[in-house]
């Protein structure tokens, strides 16, 4: 079943507070788990930003480890109330028993929960209490309901999973909060009676003075291709790729923390192209200083992904005004083509080849690309405008 659009009056918060709890099972500054620890923090800051009392449920979970973070009382993370809940085993699952006793508590002080991610412990439970409390919730799933992702990786054991517990917290939301209309299109994929549905994008932190984000590109043109490395973001095609093009001092520098040993399988692809010489790696999650620089240094941005459901760092990369290069399985390549920023190819070798073909090379053409994803985020993406059209969902599902 096709998700039907959330009806809303406006796309401005209603003038009332509105008291929200975000449930995540990971969060600030938990950042190797990627886009998502940004997306849900973003809207936090925001939403308290605009007026809104927000507060966090998560767990401290940090990889194997444990974020060094307390677990028995709030903590104020950039305006929003935080509480950061022991996880348990079984680890994966980021189980937190305490957050559900928590829960029993408190949720009668909320209007509106919003719950982020499938497949793990805390999004079950908690959507269970809202059912049990009669609060109502919102779920996003942020891209993890792809039919072609469980053929990939633990196909069964998400298919069971879903049957047993995640059906029903997606059909019995109040909404679903989805990034883009391929993660729309991929949700109807399943036999879901599915809720109303809506679509609001990512945001990005308002740049202080934009217009110095340019900056000057190095003086050896490189490709940046930044986030978590992951078997999706399809990294050996992207090398490949470069070795087939027709730009021999081109460069291309790969930033992010290897989580689940996916870095391998780029080295090896290095390797086989012999591109050594011409492959940076950074093996960490880049942030701060490092990664604005790398930003105003890099030619362009490319995100080669064969899927996912948006693509914040896509978006940082237009507010430093980077021309961009995206494939089509990226929830994010609609914002490329509505701001005539960058080039949407397929996620093969080839096409990404052509792609930075087309691109490279035309300085005169990728300022005017990267100027227009620049002005394209100041007007429709910073984190302000996307807080206040996620405020009137709040609005319509409390209504």
């Amino acid at each position: 079943m096709r998700p039907r659009l959330l009806p809303i009056l406006s796309e401005r918060a209603g003038g009332r507070a509105v008291r929200i709890l975000h449930v995540v099972p990971s969060y600030f500054p938990a950042i190797r788990y990627g886009g998502p620890i940004y997306s849900v923090h973003g809207l936090a800051k925001a939403s308290a930003a605009a007026g809104h009392s927000v507060d966090v449920y998560t767990t401290n979970a940090d990889g194997a480890g444990a974020l060094d973070v307390p677990t028995d009382c709030w903590v104020e993370v950039d305006g929003v109330r935080v509480r950061y809940f022991p996880r348990r085993w079984p680890l994966r699952l980021f189980r937190a028993p305490d957050m559900a006793t928590a829960a029993k508590a408190a949720l009668a002080n909320y209007d509106v929960v919003h719950i982020h991610a499938v497949f793990l412990w805390p999004i079950v439970t908690m959507a269970r209490a809202c059912r049990r409390a009669g609060v109502p919730y919102i779920l996003s799933p942020r891209g993890m309901l792809v039919k072609s992702l469980f053929q990939a990786r633990s196909g069964l054991v998400k298919r069971l999973w879903v049957v047993l517990f995640d059906r029903k917290t997606i059909e019995q939301a109040s909404a679903l909060h989805l990034t883009a209309q391929t993660e729309a299109d991929e949700l109807a994929a399943f036999d879901f009676d599915l809720p109303h549905m809506a679509i609001i994008p990512n945001g990005v932190e308002p740049m202080q003075s934009p217009d110095t984000a340019i900056g000057k590109a190095d003086d050896q043109p490189f490709l940046l291709s930044l986030g978590r490395i992951n078997w999706k973001k399809n990294l050996p095609a992207l090398v490949a790729a470069l070795a087939q093009s027709e730009q021999p001092a081109l460069r291309l520098v790969i930033a992010g923390n290897d989580e689940d040993g996916d870095l391998a399988a780029v080295r090896t692809a290095i390797a086989v192209h012999h591109l050594e010489e011409r492959v940076t790696i950074i093996d960490n999650s880049v942030t701060g200083d490092e990664k604005t620089a790398l930003f105003i240094t890099c030619a362009a941005f490319i995100l080669p992904s064969l899927n996912e459901n948006f693509g914040n760092v896509v978006v940082e990369a237009m507010a430093h005004a980077k021309p961009i290069i995206v494939t089509n399985g990226c929830g994010v390549a609609e914002v490329v083509r509505d701001a005539d920023c960058g080039i949407v190819c397929a996620p093969n070798a080839d096409s990404l080849s052509a792609a930075i073909g087309q691109l490279i090379g035309d300085p005169a053409l990728m300022r005017k690309r990267g100027l227009a994803g620049q002005a394209y985020v100041r007007e429709h993406l910073e984190w302000p405008a996307i807080a206040a059209r996620m405020g009137a969902v709040y609005d319509a599902v409390i209504a």
